[in-house]
């Protein structure tokens, strides 16, 4: 199974996200608040895949993917997007993003990700 590092400024998307990653036997391995504690994380930590939210403070989720991809460009990072972000879905591709997941969230959609990019 997969060890897991969930970057949202929303603490309601990091606990649903928790919560279906761990009953799919996946491991959270740490939680970040914004892009800039995601980069911090994900160098510490070395998560297999990191769900990044797009809209953040401190530093956006586009910001923090740039960063990472430079540090390991075989990061797999699934953008956690927003209704009417498309622009932003079409630079996060540009930049490195594996995979896409739309909020609101959905178990199974959120599995079958997962599974595509693993």
């Amino acid at each position: 199974m997969a060890r897991i590092l969930i970057v949202d400024d929303s603490k309601t998307s990091r606990k649903i996200l928790r919560s279906v990653l761990e009953e799919e036997g996946h491991e959270v391995v740490g939680e970040a608040v914004n892009g800039k504690d995601g980069i911090e994380k994900f160098q510490e930590l070395h998560p297999d895949i990191t769900t990044m939210d797009i809209t953040m403070p401190v530093m956006d989720g586009l910001e923090a993917l740039k960063h990472i991809m430079e540090y390991d460009n075989s990061a797999k990072i699934i953008m956690v997007t927003a209704a009417g972000q498309k622009t932003k879905m079409v630079d996060a591709i540009k930049y490195g993003a594996a995979e896409f997941l739309a909020k609101p969230f959905e178990a199974a959609q959120i599995i079958a990700i997962l599974n595509k990019v693993l």
